[in-house]
């Protein structure tokens, strides 16, 4: 049975497998130990999907459309980041590359390499690196700072120009959500019992 610590006031528990649905809480002072989501494994796998798909549709389609004295323009994620670059600025494309690119598609590549392995019946190679590597892509996916400065961005825009939102605007927003509610529902500690049960 492992012992778990609690994260508020590190008194160590010993902890066995919870059935789904189940909350284990620390004796002392109440923090949360672990939470069984019920059909969580399930839940994060189709959620991560989705996510995926989103992440698809935002990267394909046009994000806004600019109309000044009759002239239209379109933009997408990628446009935006090789403009900055153009612009002079390529330490901030890097880091929007970094941020709403790259490490989301890490996160969700990792999620569904593990996820999708493990449903099949598999126990995927590098385990313990995938998920060390998920925690650092995770820390650096930053898709909510990047709708945050959209947002604050668009009324600014509006008494120059006609701002038209597009599809990829819709998807990210959505994307957010839907790769948010996916980290919530995942739960490493069923991965491993699934992996070890299987050993």
């Amino acid at each position: 049975m492992p012992t778990v610590a609690c994260h508020d006031c590190d008194l160590l528990h010993r902890l066995g497998p919870l059935p789904e649905g189940v909350t284990a809480r620390c004796r002392r002072c109440g923090g949360l130990l672990r939470k069984r989501t019920r059909n969580g494994f399930e839940r994060t796998l189709a959620l991560a999907l989705a996510a995926a798909i989103l992440f698809a549709v935002a990267n394909a389609f046009p994000f806004l459309s600019f109309e000044m004295r009759g002239r239209v323009t379109q933009t997408n994620v990628v446009t935006g980041i090789v403009d900055l670059w153009k612009g002079g600025k390529p330490e901030i494309a890097a880091l929007v590359a970094l941020t709403i690119e790259v490490a989301p598609v890490a996160q969700l590549s990792l999620l569904l390499y593990v996820l999708g392995l493990v449903r099949i019946g598999r126990v995927p190679p590098g385990l313990p690196t995938a998920f060390r590597l998920l925690r650092h892509a995770t820390s650096w996916s930053m898709i909510e700072v990047f709708m945050l400065g959209i947002i604050v961005a668009i009324p600014k825009l509006m008494g120059m120009a006609t701002i038209v939102p597009g599809l990829a605007l819709w998807s990210f927003v959505l994307l957010m959500l839907v790769l948010s509610a996916a980290m919530a529902a995942f739960d490493p500690e069923e991965v491993w019992e699934r992996v070890e049960g299987r050993r």
